[in-house]
């Protein structure tokens, strides 16, 4: 199956590499603030804090009809061969069509040049929002950092995960990066207008100044 991810981020995001911290690799991007800082994380008042800003903003990036790219990054010792063999959870428990799951691609690359021993276990989905139980997945990416049943690398100590949801159809693509925070990024600026007027109290402060500039110049 062709991969169209590649020339996708070649042709619309500059050839940019999907690594953490999109944000501040991307022209046009927001950061939003998903848990309640200095909150217990399993804080009722927090958990639903969660649950519906990942929610919300995910349901404004995607529609019923796009096509999406969910691609999961699983970072790792070379010599562990326990994630080469087989895809994580989380198409075995957040895809809902086990024919969609048929259509995943896996790549094996190295992104620390400084580290030979560290190795990156790629795989892409292509498929559509209804496939995806991403309220649940979503969630889960919140509890990865805890200890919690739904951990997507339990028993995988020394790995690390990162999850991108891309729109091919709208060009933006969608990263919660863990429980803090969310990126949002765009080909085009114009296409993150309404997420910042709508969802404008949930930018992260921190990053405020910078998005406020970047959204309000020409």
């Amino acid at each position: 199956m062709q991969n169209k991810l590649y020339p996708f981020m070649q042709n619309h995001f500059d050839g940019l590499v999907l690594r953490s911290s999109l944000f501040y690799s991307s022209k046009y991007g927001l950061r939003f603030e998903i848990s309640i800082p200095g909150v217990d994380h399993l804080n009722k008042r927090n958990l639903k804090q969660m649950k519906d800003r990942t929610t919300c903003l995910f349901d404004h990036v995607f529609y019923d009809s796009d096509e999406i790219l969910l691609i999961t990054d699983v970072h790792t010792m070379k010599l562990d061969r326990f994630l080469e063999k087989r895809p994580t959870k989380v198409y075995q428990k957040y895809i809902r069509s086990k024919d969609t799951r048929y259509k995943l691609i896996y790549e094996l690359f190295n992104f620390e040049e400084e580290d030979e021993d560290m190795v990156t276990h790629r795989f892409i989905l292509p498929c559509q929002k209804h496939v995806i139980r991403y309220q649940q997945l979503l969630m889960a990416i919140s509890y990865e950092d805890f200890p919690h049943p739904t951990q997507l690398l339990k028993g995988s100590q020394h790995a690390g995960i990162d999850i991108y949801f891309v729109n091919v159809t709208r060009k933006m693509i969608f990263h919660l990066y863990d429980d803090r925070g969310c990126d949002i990024i765009a080909f085009d600026k114009e296409d993150l207008r309404s997420l910042y007027r709508e969802f404008n109290d949930w930018i992260l402060d921190y990053d405020r100044v910078q998005i406020d500039n970047m959204m309000n110049n020409q």
